[in-house]
């Protein structure tokens, strides 16, 4: 008997009894559609995270916090002066593995006004141009303030869509997308001129649940006006992080905001006259400083070349530290391989029970079949011939259950999805498919061996005396 005919005698004996064969591929079709589906929802979440990665700058950005003196050189904390503006100038010219230094100073608390409408943006920061560069934003209407904008300390903006939605309104409520550049509002009761709007930032889920959303009738909201909180909004931190960020010239709130801040303090115990005199000195510290190294690669060796160079500005004092983005994707990589060996495990397991499931019906046929196996012997079939026709029925079974495995795995995929939506859409993969169709092979041929071997070993006499 050739390959073909025992496939074909394969398929007829599956056909012959449809349900059992039905039963016994069942546990491969759960675990090969369970495998698929855990690899598509565990790479949606990993392209998920590595787009919110990206979306702050990636690896290559390193940012420098001011920090407490070390204990060591606590009698030095007087002449502590912080992360200034100096640092950036020295990294500028002694650290040629800095790319890029774009300096911060942030308002706490600051509240942004318009019309009766108030809105505390989660980033609000006085920086210089080139933290679009740094930060990945993208600029969508008018521009970006320059270092005119800068040098003058001029009261001008660029502001996320959320911040937009938040004082003016959001695209959904008005019924079009508003550009407010142009328009006004008031920070801390200072008015700032908009000149600039970030694009609106999401994942690839948000937006295709977005775009959904439009062809759906709207449904009129029920009970009073209230806020229905960020969760309603869905997508990741970081995009939303950016969209509720409100950027001015960093001259801007050294001067206006750390000069106001400073004569407020400074004037407790002194008399109107003195304080209006005296000649106030804004604080120059800055709230962080981010830098971008020239490769991810060498940034080792970056750190090292920054910290030496803050060490000379700060004549030997270390107080600031460094943060970098490592952690993130290392805590990313391992997620991802967690949640793919658990998963792997469960549907491995399952697998394996579909192969139990077609050693047992092999099992069972050739003990309805022995009979036909003798007279197959007793007229000239070898023990490989018989072995051969076990085994491929056995295969047989699998590659079915595998093929329908595949086909159940975007049904199971959807049900996933619509009973526990995700931030990000599930991504089902060719690789994906192949080591489960493959694993499912694998276990069939597993399964079939056993049986193969028993038949192929009995004895034809013995096989035609069987009742």
């Amino acid at each position: 008997m050739n390959l073909w005919s025992a496939i074909l005698v394969g398929f007829k004996e599956i056909w012959a009894h449809k349900f059992r064969s039905l039963l016994t591929m069942l546990g491969i079709i759960l675990g090969v559609s369970s495998l698929v589906a855990m690899s598509a929802l565990v790479k949606g979440m990993e392209v998920g995270a590595k787009e919110a990665l990206v979306a702050i700058g990636g690896l290559r950005k390193i940012r420098v916090e001011p920090q407490d003196v070390p204990i060591q050189q606590w009698h030095l904390k007087d002449q502590a002066v912080g992360v200034t503006i100096n640092d950036v100038y020295a990294l500028e010219a002694s650290a040629p593995l800095v790319a890029k230094s774009s300096p911060e100073m942030r308002l706490f608390g600051a509240t942004a006004t318009r019309k009766g409408k108030s809105f505390r943006p989660w980033i609000c920061s006085g920086v210089w141009p080139v933290a679009v560069e740094m930060y990945e934003h993208v600029i969508q209407h008018g521009r970006m303030f320059n270092e005119l904008d800068d040098e003058m300390a001029r009261n001008v903006c660029v502001i996320g869509t959320g911040v937009r939605d938040e004082l003016f309104g959001s695209p959904e409520e008005l019924g079009e997308d508003l550009n407010p550049v142009g328009q006004t509002l008031n920070l801390n009761g200072q008015p700032f001129t908009i000149v600039g709007m970030f694009e609106h930032y999401e994942s690839e889920q948000e937006r295709k649940e977005r775009e959904l959303a439009r062809l759906r009738p709207k449904q009129a909201a029920t009970g009073p006006k209230r806020s229905r909180g960020w969760s309603g909004r869905g997508g990741s931190f970081a995009f939303r992080m950016k969209n509720n960020t409100l950027y001015m010239p960093l001259n801007t709130v050294w001067m206006k905001f750390r000069a106001a801040g400073a004569a407020i303090s400074g004037g407790g115990n002194q008399s109107a006259t003195a304080v209006a005199n005296a000649v106030i000195v804004p604080d120059p510290r800055l709230s962080v400083l981010e830098v971008k190294v020239t490769d991810v690669d060498h940034l080792n060796v970056a750190l090292q070349q920054i910290r030496n160079v803050l060490m000379a500005t700060h004549k030997g004092i270390e107080d600031f530290s460094f943060r970098t983005q490592e952690e993130w994707a290392e805590n990313i990589d391992t997620f991802i391989h967690n949640a793919r060996m658990s998963g792997g495990i469960i549907a491995g397991i399952s697998l394996l029970v579909g192969g139990i499931g077609i050693m047992n019906i092999m099992l069972a046929s050739i003990s309805e079949r022995v009979r036909e196996i003798g007279i197959r012997k007793a007229v000239g079939a070898a023990p490989g011939d018989v072995f051969i026709q076990i085994l491929v029925e056995s295969v047989v079974v699998a590659v079915l259950g595998g093929l329908v495995g595949l086909i159940a795995s975007y049904g199971l995929v959807r049900l996933i999805v619509s009973f526990s939506p995700a931030d990000n859409a599930p991504i089902i993969t060719v690789f994906a498919m192949a080591v489960a169709f493959v694993f499912s092979v694998c276990v069939g041929v597993a399964a079939g061996l056993f049986p193969a071997f028993k038949a192929a070993r009995l004895d034809p006499i013995e096989a035609l005396r069987y009742e």
